[in-house]
């Protein structure tokens, strides 16, 4: 993705070495605008003309792969080639060229100056050449197996390529029109349209015309908004997409930690599933256990997996501050980096021509960084108008994720603060004010003091928190309110013996025969409005078509949690319902093991996938399954070999909160497959329960049925 964003401004500034010439003359006491160019020789020309092409043969192929247009193993190749030979036999002419060049000048070698296409050209190599290096580490990668081969752009990766190239051509062909109306060289133009539409407006640049003046109201109106949109694009794909991955690894490398540091200090009694036989004891009971450890055990395996979980939230959420703080100080460096970097250069490169000092270079970048633009400093050298433009387009990323990683790191902790000062001094709040010194204390010291504090915190994400309920999802729908529900359940009207009494004989007047398969279409035709409240993971699920409608139903509640624009985190309860929906019961220990500080088999985003995603497609060979029922749940569960059957832990490497997946995403899969395969076990009982006959066989295989001899 970086290749393929980097990859068009690279060939824009090889665009910029080759339409001007490399060698100008400026007389002694001449303004460096006013300096004359020199022509080319026409091997220069043709070496600057066969590089481009190869860079834009390598940028379409390129483009074509991530569109799947081109083969990986095609496509993977020509690009890296093209953008190495281009990247040579620019730094060929870089290298070879000052020497030929410096020939037949008709003047003397000292007034001979650089242009701006040669500093193009610099910039452009070194882009190649990283782009070419970048596609060379995916290339071995993938054939290694640690990424994938085809490239699966996601909607904000392709709408930032596509604006990046979109935004570089109007920058282009601003500075062509600008340079033939205002009489600017092209690459003095094109400086001019890089201040203009970053909005640093220097002022040594400006149109004097009144068709230039004219123009530049559409010109920087259409490019500041496209600009916007390619920010609001960089923050989009580095800060969304590329966040769950990395936190992915933090949480990993933080349980690791944690399992292990419980482990050692003998801490790790709720990480041991409780046995069938002693439901309140651990199945491997602690040597040196304290008495306040021993009233800390859960009394039921339920309660320990709930505790577990909970142990599981608590690491995430700690993951998750340090990865914001990371990339936090990842930014700030990288900010630093430009600024102070930048000083460098810059003070290089007008040193000769205004004097510049480091100090100035400094001031410089950090009037253009916040856009402040004064114009006391500006470049007037051929390498410091080239490399501002290609510094402010590195800038501007830079800045979008400084701000944006600022806003829930120091912004958040400043707001909270200020409202924690708050509560304790002048605005006290709902908790009491020796919980809000216990928090403070706990907060300020990384909790070293009061660490056995919980501060609690309703997550706003989750509206459903406490009761178990799920109404909230579905009211939406034109259904009956939660109350009359309730009120309904408490006369009995929805209980399922008494619906079955009020329509006896339902089967017969529709034709259809009498059995366990239609018992329950009445209840089905009087609660299925009700049957996705109903969610209490301790009690029998429904059964038959009932039990389907129960999937379908919930299977639109997590669409329409996967649509919303914050991932959404589930309660242990609304987790609880779901495993029990897809098969699994939480109240079993039998599938139940303790986590282990390090994977056996982790994947490349340095986690293990929970024990039922073998039913993801895939290229990896997938599990043999078998159907078996459930007694009384008449449903049909996937289960392995029992060789093959893996126990997990909440705080496991096959947790389903592990991994970059979002937990709306793998309930959903799990729910679609397991709705399939209760279907298909469905089908399979009536096929075996109904007799074949000839009139049967003919309609399933298309055959005429004989008919009978007169």
């Amino acid at each position: 993705m970086i290749a393929g964003t980097l990859g068009p401004v690279a060939s824009a500034f090889s665009i910029c070495a080759l339409v001007v010439p490399w060698r100008q003359h400026l007389a002694p006491g001449q303004d460096i605008s006013k300096a004359t160019y020199i022509n080319d020789p026409p091997w220069l020309l043709a070496i600057n003309a066969i590089q481009l092409a190869l860079a834009l043969v390598a940028n379409v192929f390129l483009l074509l792969n991530m569109a799947r247009r081109v083969r990986f193993g095609i496509a993977q190749p020509i690009t890296m080639l093209g953008w190495y030979i281009s990247a040579i036999l620019l730094i060929a002419l870089l290298a070879a060229g000052p020497g030929p060049l410096h020939q037949n000048l008709g003047f003397p070698a000292d007034q001979m100056i650089w242009s701006q296409a040669l500093w193009y050209g610099t910039w452009a190599a070194i882009l190649y050449f990283l782009n070419a290096s970048f596609m060379v580490v995916t290339f071995l990668g993938a054939r290694a197996g640690y990424y994938p081969k085809d490239f699966n752009l996601t909607k904000s990766q392709r709408t930032l390529m596509l604006q990046t190239i979109m935004f570089l051509l109007y920058l282009l062909l601003g500075a062509l029109i600008f340079s033939k109306i205002e009489g600017w060289g092209y690459l003095d133009a094109l400086y001019w349209a890089d201040v203009t539409l970053f909005t640093v407006g220097f002022g040594d640049l400006s149109p004097s015309t009144s068709l230039g003046r004219a123009l530049l109201i559409p010109y920087s109106l259409v490019g500041i908004i496209s600009l916007g949109l390619v920010i609001a694009s960089i923050r989009s794909m580095i800060l969304e997409r590329g966040r769950r991955r990395v936190e992915a690894r933090m949480e990993e490398k933080k349980r690791c930690r944690t399992v292990r540091r419980m482990t050692l200090k003998g801490d790790d009694v709720i990480l041991n599933p409780i046995s069938e036989s002693d439901p309140t004891s651990p199945s491997v009971p602690p040597s040196s256990t304290e008495s306040t450890q021993l009233e800390n055990i859960p009394s039921s395996e339920y309660e320990r997996r709930k505790a577990e979980f909970q142990l599981m939230r608590k690491i995430q959420d700690q993951a998750n501050v340090r990865r914001r703080w990371i990339a936090m100080g990842i930014s700030t460096g990288s900010w630093l980096v430009l600024w102070l970097g930048g000083a460098l250069i810059f003070h290089k490169c007008e040193e000769r021509y205004q004097g510049w000092s480091y100090f100035d270079g400094f001031y410089f970048c950090y009037v253009s960084f916040i856009t402040i633009g004064y114009g006391d400093y500006t470049p007037e050298s051929n390498a410091g108008k080239s490399f501002f433009v290609f510094w402010s387009l590195l800038t501007l990323p830079t800045m979008t994720v400084l701000i944006s990683n600022a806003g829930v790191t120091v912004v958040k902790f400043v707001r909270d603060a200020t409202l924690r000062l708050g509560n304790i001094t002048i605005l006290p709040g709902d908790d009491r004010f020796l919980g809000e010194l216990k928090y403070a204390a706990n907060r300020l010291t990384l909790g070293r003091c009061f660490p056995d504090y919980i501060q609690p915190v309703m997550d706003p994400r989750n509206d459903l928190s406490g009761n178990f309920d799920g109404h909230s999802d579905l009211e939406s729908a034109g259904e009956i309110s939660p109350d009359q529900q309730v009120e309904a359940m408490k006369r009995g009207r929805m209980h399922p013996s008494s619906l079955e009494k009020d329509t006896e004989g339902y089967g017969e007047a529709e034709g259809q025969p009498d059995g366990p398969a239609y018992a329950g279409s009445t209840f089905t035709s009087k609660v299925r409005r009700s049957l996705s409240r109903l969610r209490d993971p301790l009690q029998d699920l429904p059964v038959g078509t009932d039990f389907h409608f129960l999937l379908i139903s919930e299977i639109q509640v997590v669409s329409r949690h996967l649509r919303r624009k914050e991932p959404r985190r589930y309660t242990f309860e609304e987790w609880a319902w779901y495993l029990r929906l897809i098969g699994e019961d939480e109240r079993d220990p039998s599938s139940h093991g303790k986590p282990r500080a390090n994977p056996l088999n982790p994947s490349p985003d340095g986690t293990v996938r929970h024990h039922v995603a073998h039913l993801r497609k895939g290229r990896r060979r997938r599990r043999r399954e078998k159907v078996r029922d459930v007694g009384a749940e008449g449903v049909a569960v996937p289960t392995l070999d029992q060789s093959d059957q893996l126990k997990w832990s909440w705080v496991g490497h096959r947790s389903p909160l592990m991994g970059s997946q979002e937990e709306s995403e793998w309930i959903l899969d799990r729910l679609t497959c397991r709705l399939r395969e209760s279907l298909s076990a469905e089908r399979r009982r009536q096929l075996n329960r109904r007799p074949v006959g000839p009139n049967q066989l003919a309609r399933r295989y298309g055959r005429g049925v004989p008919t009978p001899r007169q």
